[in-house]
């Protein structure tokens, strides 16, 4: 599918995008999750500066990547070790 042209509105201001198509529901999803945060902490905190309410939202939704990275790694960490120790049972079951 093509590439189409959208305007997303991130806390008052319009960024014109070029995405794929099949991308758009998730930029669009992304762009409402952004401005729900920072209403969020605009209506919970004393911050009014745009750029700092932006700022916390970025941090927020980057730890939360992060936290989901690491979740990920040590999954697959504990599946290699599972793994690893279903090979010596088997192959102690088939050596002998």
């Amino acid at each position: 599918m093509g590439e189409i042209s959208i305007k997303i509105t991130i806390s008052d201001r319009i960024y014109p995008l070029k995405v794929n198509m099949e991308e758009e529901e998730i930029v669009r999803r992304a762009a409402k999750m952004i401005n729900e945060r920072i209403k969020d902490y605009q209506d919970n905190y004393a911050v009014r500066d745009k750029q700092d309410l932006l700022s916390m939202a970025v941090l927020h939704y980057a730890t939360a990547v992060l936290r989901t990275e690491n979740k990920v790694q040590n999954q697959d960490t504990a599946v290699a070790d599972k793994v690893e120790e279903l090979d010596v049972l088997l192959n102690g079951f088939f050596s002998k």
